[in-house]
């Protein structure tokens, strides 16, 4: 079923559309959520949430790719239970080792004008990363967006630890400049 008749689904209120979301995102969002949350009930959960939320978005949003629309829900998810589960329990996970990386970059939206300022930040970071080579994009994707150890991502391009390493830290000093370019407070 193709992304454009599923969405036909959710705008008719068709239960069918979940059903089919499922089938055709389900493993794409669990690896998002997963990769956040490293916990199978948790990652579960969020991916009913998920297509909840999807449930309530559509209508009235009708989004132009299916899979980044529910991708982007399904970390925001992931996200919040996962800022719940770390005040419950203290402890460390390569999840916060990623967010840790991209503090010196990227500001934290915390008020209103910061969460205004967010939806630009995204989309000046989307200019930036078509601006790098399919590579570079795709090391940077894996680690910032699926939360990948750099050893899966080394293994699967073939590098070293610390070439991956060398690769992100560039690419961050690039992403940082290229933000203060277009004047994004950090």
């Amino acid at each position: 079923m193709t992304d454009e008749e599923i969405i036909d689904l959710f705008w008719s209120r068709n239960q069918t559309a979940i059903t089919q979301t499922a089938r055709q995102y389900g493993n794409y969002c669990y690896a998002i959520a997963n990769g956040i949350l490293n916990n199978r009930e948790d990652s579960e959960e969020c991916l009913n949430d998920t297509w909840h939320r999807a449930w309530e978005a559509i209508p009235p949003q009708r989004p132009n790719k299916l899979s980044l629309f529910l991708g982007k829900i399904t970390r925001h998810l992931a996200f919040d239970k996962y800022k719940m589960n770390r005040a419950k329990k203290r402890g460390g996970s390569e999840f916060t080792l990623v967010l840790n990386e991209l503090d010196e970059c990227i500001p934290s939206p915390n008020t209103v004008e910061q969460t205004i300022e967010a939806e630009e930040l995204e989309l000046t970071i989307n200019q930036f990363l078509h601006s790098l080579p399919e590579r570079k994009c795709s090391i940077f994707l894996l680690r910032y967006w699926h939360n990948k150890p750099l050893s899966e991502i080394a293994s699967r391009f073939g590098m070293k630890e610390n070439n991956v390493k060398a690769s992100l830290f560039r690419t961050r000093q690039k992403l940082k400049a290229h933000l203060e370019k277009e004047d994004v407070t950090l």
